[in-house]
């Protein structure tokens, strides 16, 4: 017996994942931007180094950072939705991703959500954006960048244009998540662009 074909998604769906390296404000910034994107909404997933970082740097706690989300995953709940295939998403963003989830999706490591959202991303052949944040990087690190690339990543360090002469540290995260935005082709995304001299 037929099934009656499944109701097409009125949403574009993001997964996002805040980690443990500095930089928690790109991944705040993401979900406030994908909120204020009509017809997109945000899977989160907060690892606790993440929920550590957001608080140290932010002075937001985790459930502060979850209600900015769409929806939210423990880090440990490897039987949500974004941990398979079949959840249809349009990629996944991490920022910051910390050596260690780089490593993690670089090998198919995926011993929690955030990992397993990333394999899942990869295998399914979908946009995955590591917004990686280390200095200086040893050939582990660049090794795990490549291995990531050839499988279809995009390593996204998020580092800052002069050019448009910004005046504050919130101008420059805001210009490297307009780029994301761009890259992930959020319609409104408005990273700031070389006019030539």
């Amino acid at each position: 017996m037929r099934k009656s074909p499944a109701k097409p998604r009125v949403s574009k769906r993001l997964v996002v994942a805040i980690t443990g390296a500095s930089g928690a404000a790109y991944g705040v910034e993401l979900l406030r931007a994908l909120r204020a994107a009509p017809g997109w909404e945000s899977h989160l997933v907060l690892s606790d180094a993440g929920a550590l970082n957001c608080w140290h740097e932010l002075r937001m706690k985790r459930k502060d950072v979850e209600k900015l989300a769409g929806a939210a995953y423990h880090p440990r709940d490897i039987a949500a939705p974004i941990a398979s295939g079949s959840f249809l998403t349009d990629g996944m963003v991490i920022a910051p991703c910390s050596m260690r989830t780089l490593a993690a999706a670089a090998h198919a490591h995926a011993d929690d959500l955030v990992s397993r959202a990333a394999d899942v991303a990869l295998k399914e052949r979908r946009r995955l954006v590591l917004l990686v944040r280390e200095t200086p990087l040893n050939l582990a690190h660049l090794r795990n960048m490549t291995a990531a690339t050839e499988m279809g990543a995009i390593v996204f360090p998020p580092l800052p244009a002069f050019y448009h002469r910004p005046a504050t540290i919130d101008a420059l995260v805001d210009d490297s998540v307009e780029r994301v935005l761009a890259l992930l082709g959020v319609e409104g995304a408005a990273p700031q662009s070389w006019q030539g001299l």
